[in-house]
């Protein structure tokens, strides 16, 4: 194939959350050639959301078209629990579909061969490739936004188990403490994810707050009861974290998402309390996700190159 065929090519990225879809075409060199954003009409329940993803494979086909690109492939990646072995949308608590075959139906909807993705280990490769974690061979990626959720790199692969692997957000870190979305009580996501410091600052306080941002700056002016929120929080991360370390001794920890933004106010204090909950243990450097909100959509452009790579011949 000649240099200029290469340069003609591109992949579709599609990275749909609960409540918007980010789509991109990308070169060979990651490059974004176009973006789009849409809702994620979740409110409406799954066809509505699957009829949505395959109207924006659409679109972004035909901005593909109009440039004069081939599109090679389409990587797809969505919440919830994904086995990426047989391409299956196992559970998500945000879309609400269940063991639904979701790269076969958007095949054959779109026309564009599809890989299917968790859209957390997806921005976890991206890091690993392009961001925080160039060059690090064990590495935890840390989410940290309306949920949390991890991706999990061991010597260099990835952990999958069968989607399952992960989800860090559902460890438990006050025994008996709140209810958790997921039927349990007490988990990280209860104390730590961006809606639950929200939710915790407006519970103490009796005045709501747009988001965990402005627990933050609260914070950081020194409102205690910000400050206190803020402190349970990093506990719980702190204690998450300290367990991720004894099983999987990550070289690197990458924190990402909404509350990750507060960048220092988070950082400094979550390593002085893993560090003063490790013993022999390798301690990890703690470091701020680079890509921001564009992990997902990267990470499944570097799936659909990586499809593309497999399969061969270019669809037109």
């Amino acid at each position: 194939m000649s240099d200029a065929t290469r340069e003609e090519e591109c992949v579709i990225a599609l990275d749909v959350g609960g409540t918007g879809m980010k789509g991109a075409l990308f070169d060979q060199g990651m490059r974004p050639l176009d973006t789009t954003h849409r809702p994620t009409p979740r409110a409406d329940g799954p066809p509505a959301v699957l009829d949505a993803m395959v109207d924006t494979l659409l679109a972004l086909n035909r901005m593909a078209v109009g440039r004069g690109l081939w599109v090679r492939h389409a990587g797809v990646v969505v919440p919830g629990i994904v086995d990426d072995e047989l391409q299956r949308a196992v559970w998500s608590a945000n879309i609400g579909w269940r063991d639904l075959p979701l790269a076969a139906l958007l095949e054959e909807r779109s026309g564009l061969p599809v890989t299917l993705g968790h859209d957390v280990r997806a921005g976890g490769a991206a890091e690993c490739a392009l961001g925080a974690a160039r060059g690090a061979r064990n590495v935890l990626f840390v989410a940290i936004g309306t949920g949390i959720a991890a991706a999990l790199v061991c010597d260099g692969e990835p952990i999958r188990a069968g989607g399952y692997a992960g989800e860090l957000g559902h460890v438990v870190v006050e025994s008996g403490g709140e209810a958790c979305a997921c039927g349990g009580s007490g988990c990280l996501e209860t104390v730590a994810s961006a809606a639950a410091v929200a939710a915790a600052y407006a519970a103490r306080t009796g005045r709501s707050v747009a988001g965990a941002a402005d627990v933050a700056a609260l914070t950081a002016q020194g409102d205690p009861a910000a400050r206190a929120v803020w402190a349970r929080a990093v506990t719980g991360l702190a204690d998450a974290l300290a367990t991720a370390t004894a099983l999987l001794a990550p070289e690197l920890v990458v924190l990402g998402g909404g509350l990750a933004e507060a960048d220092r106010l988070l950082l400094d204090p979550v390593r002085a309390g893993l560090e003063a909950r490790l013993t022999f243990h390798r301690r990890p450097r703690i470091v701020r996700a680079e890509l921001g909100d564009r992990a997902g959509c990267l990470g499944a452009g570097l799936a659909a190159w990586q499809a593309a790579h497999r399969t061969g011949a270019p669809a037109r």
